[in-house]
């Protein structure tokens, strides 16, 4: 496994394996890798004869008051991980390389992004956007694997990607839950045990709404009404939304259409910002 921290370098080397006529799959990351994370390496391995995994804590992406400095950051932990699960190369770019003082380009996706944690997160999904504008530039991947954890991310990712001709395959992955249920996420590590124990209600009420709908619910107020007072019953939850939108849009709907609608959540478990949804 190779550790790349040089821009030119990992710009070279991605277009020298082009060249070479290797399919590239890209997995990015923050770092403070877990099994869903692994996942994405495992469905990039599939598809692609060389697997490029990118650690890069993205600073425009966090809010002032938010969890940046904080942030896990465990590279070694995480560089042996990706050696144990085969990864082909490593790039671990510097934060002043991958914003030299005078930086100033932003991409910016207004519609997708627009609702939901574009409300709560208004810089979030810029920051986003610019990060994964740059990284597929500089890895050239054939296909780049996201969590569906991330829903609204995915959708906008995809939206980039499509808007500005990018040549790459998003892969949208199915998320990766504890045996408990509990999405997981690097910033589960932030919980406390009493904390974790009320975070599972997240995903018991979204599993709870798939359920009515297949039992015949179709109407979005009333998934959201019952979520939303299942979640009351916690008093460590605050929610920030609940939200059944279209999973193209993102776009809040009021009748179900099953496969295409999801039903997102995002809420504060203490000082502890979560995030959820399932297809209903």
């Amino acid at each position: 496994m190779q550790v790349i921290e040089s821009i030119e370098k990992m710009q070279s080397m991605a277009i020298s394996l082009r060249l070479e006529g290797h399919l590239i799959g890209f997995v990015p990351t923050m770092g403070c890798l877990h099994q869903g994370h692994l996942s994405l390496i495992d469905r990039a391995k599939n598809s692609s004869d060389k697997v490029i995994v990118s650690i890069f804590v993205n600073p425009t992406q966090f809010g002032p008051n938010e969890d940046f400095d904080r942030y896990p950051r465990l590279l070694k932990e995480d560089l042996k991980l990706c050696e144990e699960a085969g990864v082909d190369i490593v790039f671990c770019p510097s934060m002043n390389d991958m914003y030299p003082e005078g930086y100033s380009t932003y991409v910016d996706e207004v519609f997708v992004g627009k609702d939901l944690c574009g409300i709560s997160r208004p810089n979030f999904f810029r920051g986003v956007s610019t990060i994964c504008v740059k990284l597929f530039n500089l890895v050239r991947p054939d296909f780049s694997y996201f969590g569906k954890k991330d829903a609204q991310q995915c959708a906008v990712i995809k939206k980039v990607v499509n808007d500005l001709n990018i040549a790459t395959e998003i892969i949208e992955c199915e998320t990766v839950r504890e045996p408990d249920g509990l999405a997981m996420s690097s910033r589960n590590r932030y919980l406390t045990e009493a904390q974790r124990a009320d975070a599972l209600a997240i995903s018991k009420a979204l599993f709870h709404a798939k359920d009515m709908v297949a039992n015949g619910a179709d109407n979005a107020d009333r998934i959201i009404a019952e979520i939303t007072h299942e979640l009351a019953k916690f008093r460590r939850i605050r929610i920030i939304y609940v939200q059944v939108v279209d999973s193209v849009s993102m776009k809040a709907v009021r009748t179900i259409l099953p496969k295409k609608t999801i039903v997102c959540v995002a809420a504060w478990v203490d000082e502890v910002r979560l995030i959820d949804n399932i297809e209903l």
